[in-house]
């Protein structure tokens, strides 16, 4: 699995990690997707992204079974606040009853989720008191544009920005217009959420290109399109998988290097499209 300097952070965290939204939180699938939790750590995706608006906090739960017999340094664990939450007292609050579902006491980074009502301001001064306070390592955002970046930026010095966490699929590339330039050249990561699209694996599993190129590489189509979205040094990607033949297609994606040619013919395949605003689920 490739690792990557994470931004500021001086941490190396894998390309691909994993996400955690919608998993199954009863009976058997809980269970199928905490081993799949556990097989994808042992395959070098230490990152794992949750957040306390997945299952209302049940998924929380499930990630800290999931990590418990884990030896904790070895991850890099990753939570975020709802906006209704993120004053600067909701933000606190929120950041403890995270920890304590997670069955952990730090978290290597905590997002704001989206932006709302409480000005990003406030939020981020909530989370300059919990990096001092030794809650969490690192702060930063998720589905925020540069103008929000920058806001975050700015609010949360003298501490940076862990990262910009976004949807990023085959189908949305809009981030690509103005966040990805930007975010380059202040050191900041993009962390791209649902990497398969909402309903659209099917088509990218039919996609001519994609199925071509994964069969000059003796791999899946999933692999492929990951690898494609983690080709750039500062583009990190999150996928969920909720069963261990899943995991280990994605943990492929990590050691895939696609030739100049290839990363081409997936751009002409899926153009990025026009400068828009930036999408979120």
């Amino acid at each position: 699995m490739k690792r990557r300097r994470f931004g500021k952070t001086e941490v190396a965290l894998p390309v691909i990690g994993q996400g955690t939204w919608n998993i199954p939180e009863s009976k058997k699938g809980r269970s199928e997707a905490i081993a799949a939790l556990r097989h994808g750590v042992a395959l070098g995706m230490t990152h794992i992204d949750t957040a306390e608006m997945y299952g209302a906090g049940e998924v929380e739960r499930i990630v800290g079974e999931a990590i418990a017999p884990l030896a904790r340094e070895s991850l890099f664990l990753v939570s975020k606040v709802l906006p209704s939450n993120a004053s600067y007292e909701g933000t606190i609050a929120a950041a403890k009853r995270s920890l304590q579902r997670l069955g952990t006491s730090y978290l290597d980074g905590y997002l704001l989720h989206w932006c709302g009502e409480y000005p990003l301001e406030e939020t981020m001064r909530a989370m300059r008191t919990l990096i001092e306070s030794g809650s969490i390592r690192f702060a930063g955002i998720s589905n925020c544009d540069v103008e929000e970046l920058a806001i975050a930026e700015r609010a949360l010095s003298p501490y940076p920005v862990l990262c910009d966490q976004v949807l990023y699929h085959l189908y949305e590339r809009t981030a690509e217009h103005r966040l990805f330039p930007y975010a380059r050249t202040r050191d900041i990561p993009i962390v791209g959420y649902t990497p398969f699209g909402r309903r659209q694996i099917s088509a990218l599993l039919a996609d001519r290109t994609l199925r071509e190129i994964a069969a000059a590489h003796d791999t899946s189509v999933r692999s492929i399109v990951l690898a494609f979205l983690t080709r750039d040094p500062v583009l990190f990607a999150i996928p969920k998988a909720s069963s261990i033949a899943h995991v280990e297609e994605n943990a492929l994606a990590g050691e895939l290097v696609l030739r100049s040619d290839e990363i081409d013919a997936i751009d002409r395949a899926f153009p990025k499209g026009p400068l828009g605003d930036l999408a979120s689920l």
